[in-house]
């Protein structure tokens, strides 16, 4: 199958919030409303360094999403690509569309002069690892992140 993908346009705000709330649920998460628009806001705002690029169905009506963070890296003098979330509804998976939007993601990535682009998921997140063990490698670190101030260790 073949699959069109793009930048997110501002028609397409429904599909994508339709579509960025499911990838919440996903990952059983939280995002309030007001950041939901917020991340819609930064990605419709070019100079924000966030990039929304969406896959289609025939009728131009997102089916899946990937939204990026260009940022600058102490390593490089280039800059790298986040790929923070990629998402693609339960019935257009399986048809090509996640690694449409992978592609779209590298294109975009090599359009700024971006030297890494990376991404993370959840060791469990079978489905996905299979098509990203196929279309890069997976990276020899572990993430950490800071946790409530309540539950750090004391010192």
């Amino acid at each position: 199958m073949s699959v069109r993908t793009r930048p997110l346009a501002p028609h397409d705000h429904d599909d994508w919030q339709t579509l960025f709330r499911a990838y919440i649920d996903f990952y059983r998460a939280e995002v309030s409303d007001d950041v939901v628009a917020l991340t819609w806001s930064r990605l419709m705002d070019a100079s924000s360094g966030m990039v929304g690029l969406c896959a289609v169905d025939s009728d131009d009506r997102p089916v899946g999403i990937a939204l990026l963070v260009f940022h600058l890296s102490t390593w490089a003098r280039t800059s790298y690509c986040y790929l923070e979330d990629l998402y693609v509804a339960p019935a257009a998976r399986g048809r090509g569309v996640g690694e449409a939007l992978i592609e779209a993601v590298y294109r975009a990535a090599d359009d700024r002069g971006a030297t890494r682009t990376y991404w993370v998921t959840e060791e469990i997140n079978e489905g996905a690892r299979r098509l990203y063990d196929r279309l890069a490698m997976q990276a020899p670190y572990v993430q950490y992140r800071r946790g409530a101030p309540a539950t750090l260790p004391k010192r």
